[in-house]
């Protein structure tokens, strides 16, 4: 699941409440602590919470005992990966059609 994905999980409206911490995403939608999505006042559902729970006054283990969801997918990793499939017989073709035309022209 993206950033942009996990902000969808908002809590707001009836809809399911997660965060996440440390790319670990948690469902948090069965504690009264987060009802409507807001925790303590401070804390909002759909977000990455990692930097706040540093400053919080329980442990993460308590984040650590609600069900874990997914990951948060790293958008460098999907980046890196090198062009396959499609995309790849695009610029093939792409070639032969060039090639096609530079020989054409030469007759």
């Amino acid at each position: 699941m993206t950033i942009e994905e996990l902000a969808k999980f908002d809590g707001r409206e009836g809809r399911t409440a997660y965060v996440a911490v440390n790319d670990i995403i948690y469902d948090v939608s069965s504690s009264q602590r987060w009802k409507n999505g807001h925790h303590e006042g401070i804390h909002q559902a759909g977000h990455d919470l990692t930097e706040e729970l540093k400053s919080a006054p329980h442990v993460r283990t308590v984040i650590e005992g609600f069900p874990v969801i997914g990951k948060i997918e790293n958008k460098e990793a999907q980046k890196q990966q090198p062009a396959t499939g499609i995309p790849l017989l695009s610029i093939i073709i792409m070639a032969f059609v060039a090639l096609l035309m530079i020989v054409t022209y030469m007759i």
